[in-house]
């Protein structure tokens, strides 16, 4: 767990390696291996809000791009296709459960996984039902006296766990985990299985290929290379464990596979970087207790990703591993960086969008929406960090998910942010997708 909810609870008692930026985000984190890098530029001031587009619920699910329209999930069970332009609603379809998954845009369709246990195709055109692939079932990731929550033979589901893993598409090809513990590849075209890889717990990452090679983290603490073709294992590499508290464990994170080297985040509070062909571990950097929660982005020899508790956002070579960088940030950091142009941006789970300069990683402007100013239950203190005393009340019983409920309500920003026509589109726990310029 991070590491201020630690103390309070204690206290109470088949893509290429290496391949060019895309021009406008199609999947989660650009394309298949996840770089997390765009062509085109962000802007380096803020202007004005374009205009806002407003679902039921949150809006965990990042942003992709199609032929001048923006499409997204919401928690309140939709998947929306809104013009880019006037943010006017182009289609909306329904599924079973929240959408806390990103789209992923291939082959004319729309490809995205809901709580209700099923993979969707859409027709990105008009949203209508290609089909859908019923998995084993959902679930959030759950232990016994999780956290330190009380009691302590409780099983609790770890609210902390927000994101569904979003497909990635690769020729003809989806591959997909699930909280039933397994990674899935269906046929693009028809939802067919063609094979399922299973592992010891939820897979709620999102997948990344590279040279042939499927990589993606469980709940279990490690992460597996799986064949793409065949759903064989090619290796695993195991991460921390905390079997008291399963706190400093499990891969939220997803990997970002870059010049072959594989660049992850782990709830043991490292990032790491693997070797692609063997699963070696090349390098190590420790945060200090703090979860690695959001995917790195990789460019330039820099590795760069956030942190939890600490709220640190850092820059490491990615060679060595070494710091080259790291500047702070003022609450939880679980959404991924963003590389555009010299630009980077990132969530906060205040409620607030950064951007942030490559080269420095000196802030150039931030935009807090309007629940973060609304500040409901004064979950943020007057310098916009969190108000803890004020959220973090209890740690029986269902207090951390209330608590986590109640900072969430400032409008977190768990979404990677999407660059399109040098407007940024970015969605927040208040339920509404912002187009920022």
């Amino acid at each position: 767990m991070i590491a201020d909810v630690r103390w309070i609870a204690v206290a109470l008692l088949l893509g290429t390696t290496t391949l060019a930026p895309c021009a406008a985000q199609s999947m989660f984190r650009g394309e298949a291996t996840h770089s997390g890098v765009l062509r085109e530029g962000a802007p380096r001031a803020f202007h004005r809000v374009k205009w806002t587009f407003a679902t039921g619920d949150a809006v965990v699910s990042s942003p992709v791009w199609f032929d001048g329209k923006v499409i997204f999930g919401s928690d309140d069970g939709s998947v929306y296709a809104v013009d880019a332009s006037s943010g006017r609603q182009t289609w909306q379809f329904k599924t079973g459960g929240p959408v806390p998954s990103t789209p992923a845009i291939a082959n004319g369709n729309v490809y995205m996984a809901s709580y209700d246990g099923k993979v969707y195709a859409l027709d990105a055109v008009s949203g209508e039902l290609r089909w859908k692939f019923a998995t084993e079932g959902e679930r959030r990731f759950e232990a016994r006296g999780l956290h330190g929550m009380q009691p302590r033979q409780q099983t609790f589901a770890d609210p902390f766990d927000v994101f569904l893993s979003s497909p990635t598409v690769v020729g003809t090809s989806v591959y997909v985990g699930s909280g039933d513990g397994h990674v899935y590849a269906l046929d693009a075209a028809t939802g067919a299985l063609r094979w399922k890889f299973r592992t010891d717990d939820v897979v709620h990452a999102s997948p990344a290929i590279a040279d042939g090679v499927v990589y993606v983290g469980s709940w279990d603490g490690r992460l597996y290379a799986i064949d793409a073709q065949t759903g064989a294992e090619r290796w695993r590499f195991q991460a921390g464990v905390d079997p008291l508290m399963h706190n400093q464990q499990g891969f939220q994170s997803s990997p970002a596979v870059v010049d072959g080297v594989v660049y992850v985040g782990c709830r043991d509070a490292n990032l790491y970087a693997l070797d692609a062909k063997t699963g070696q571990e090349r390098w190590r950097f420790a945060t200090g207790l703090s979860w690695v929660v959001g995917s790195p982005a990789v460019r330039d020899g820099r590795v760069i990703f956030a942190t939890s508790d600490s709220s640190l956002y850092h820059v490491v070579d990615a060679v060595t591993g070494k710091p080259v960088l790291q500047q702070q940030a003022k609450a939880y950091l679980f959404s991924s960086p963003t590389i555009a142009g010299d630009v980077v941006l990132i969530g906060v789970l205040n409620g607030t969008l950064e951007a942030r300069d490559f080269a420095t990683g000196a802030l150039l402007w931030d935009y807090s929406t309007d629940a973060s100013r609304a500040n409901q239950g004064w979950a943020l203190t007057a310098d916009r960090r969190f108000n803890t005393p004020m959220t973090f009340r209890s740690g029986w019983r269902e207090g951390m998910a209330l608590a986590f409920a109640r900072q969430s309500g400032v409008g977190s920003i768990f979404s990677t942010p999407l660059v399109a026509g040098g407007v940024v589109y970015v969605g927040s726990a208040d339920g509404r997708l912002y187009a920022l310029e």
